[in-house]
């Protein structure tokens, strides 16, 4: 694996120009990148989609803080041809909620579906999921609605996106974010599912994936064979993992490791026009953290916190054998790996991005955070493959490449 460039944090200050101008990287001519205009202090977890008319979508979300009120979601795009992202326009406000982990979903029906979480501060175990619809390609929306609401077990959490499958089914991944009872949320109990709609998004079932406890953000595409293929984020920052489904995601099989690490941050993968899968994480794990985060939600002002939950500081496996989420691995370096085989290996992989990967801290006021982290991956016509991420919780940083990118390293 090679890193494209690796920059001090008083380079990346420099270099951070949130004008959404995409400029081709000096001494990469196959690769362009931009910082997308950033309207608040945090800018976090974005999902590119390509849009009705063949524009390029980003949502995300933005405020001053993860779990604080003001976190809103933030939509902008880049047309074809265009070298300048538009600047942001809201598509959530609720003064009483943090607004996260947007998707944009392209229906086959001809709307442009948004969905994304809402929470009571940092408990994610009272999120419920929210979406909203345009008729235009995201000119104008209609009104916000409740999807799936919490329930008295948890939180329902989205962060990858619909899957449409040849038969017209509806595959939409979320995780239920569960808390001990009489303790605050820290992800040690997070399991998957698929909420399965067969009438394009009026009703919708669930279907659990069996021993997914620490299995989250679950991304799932068809394979050529019909498989479906998911991979996971681990709350034990040790592996991404892997589950398939044989029946159009009725049952699926007990997610296990894969030969690449995980640090309990979010992947996400996309078939390619040539059939092989793309794939954009963090090149690292738990092993590779020397220190282990004590807050998952950090103090924000003179009010408090701004949102309760502490982590554990037990080792990953608990008294008892519980095992317990990993928090404070470095979310670094940012890499795109190839594989040809249906995600069992990934032996092309290439650093977008290098670091330390700090993120002990969500804090972005002060600048103390440096994490490379959620990327979002898509593929237009034209064969180019698109990428997006947060770059420090400052901005969402946006790259363009050829897929043979990685596999040129």
């Amino acid at each position: 694996m090679t890193a494209d460039h690796d920059t001090t944090p008083a380079q990346a200050e420099e270099a951070l120009r949130t004008d959404g101008r995409v400029r081709p990287r000096p001494g990469d001519p196959a690769r362009a990148e931009a910082f997308l205009p950033a309207p608040a202090v945090q800018n976090h977890a974005a999902n590119l989609a390509v849009l009705p008319g063949g524009d390029l979508g980003c949502v995300w979300f933005g405020g001053t803080q993860e779990g604080v009120a003001d976190i809103c979601v933030w939509f902008s795009r880049l047309s074809p041809g265009s070298d300048t992202w538009t600047d942001p326009v809201r598509l959530s406000e609720d003064p009483e909620r943090s607004e996260q982990n947007p998707v944009l979903f392209p229906a086959p029906t001809g709307e442009l579906w948004l969905l994304h979480t809402a929470q009571r501060a940092g408990a994610q175990d009272t999120a419920e999921v929210r979406s909203r619809v345009s008729a235009d390609g995201g000119a104008t929306w209609g009104p916000s609605r409740t999807l799936f609401p919490a329930t008295a077990a948890g939180g329902v959490f989205v962060r990858q996106p619909v899957v449409v499958l040849d038969d017209g089914r509806w595959l939409l991944p979320v995780f239920h974010c569960v808390a001990t009872p009489g303790t605050p949320w820290v992800g040690d109990h997070d399991t998957s599912a698929v909420m399965i709609s067969d009438d394009q998004g009026v009703t919708w079932r669930e279907r659990p994936v069996p021993g997914s406890t620490g299995c989250v953000h679950m991304n799932v595409h068809p394979l050529p064979d019909g498989t479906l293929l998911a991979l996971f984020r681990s709350r034990w920052a040790d592996s991404v993992y892997r589950s398939h489904s044989h029946d159009g995601g009725e049952t699926w099989s007990e997610p296990v490791p894969t030969e690449l690490p995980n640090n309990n941050s979010s992947i996400q993968y996309v078939p390619l026009a040539d059939g092989r899968l793309a794939l954009v994480h963090n090149h690292s794990s738990a092993a590779d953290a020397t220190a282990r985060r004590v807050s998952l939600y950090d103090e924000i002002d003179d009010d408090g916190l701004a949102g309760g939950a502490p982590a554990t500081t037990a080792p990953a496996v608990a008294t008892g054998g519980d095992r317990t989420a990993f928090w404070g691995a470095p979310r670094a370096p940012m890499t795109l790996a190839l594989s040809s085989d249906g995600g069992y290996t990934w032996p092309h992989r290439r650093d977008l991005d290098t670091g330390d990967g700090h993120c002990l801290t969500n804090n972005s006021r002060d600048r103390l955070n440096r994490e490379l982290s959620y990327p979002s991956v898509a593929q237009t016509p034209d064969g180019a493959l698109h990428i997006a991420y947060t770059y420090h919780r400052r901005a969402i940083k946006y790259v363009r490449v050829a897929p043979d990118w990685a596999a040129d390293a």
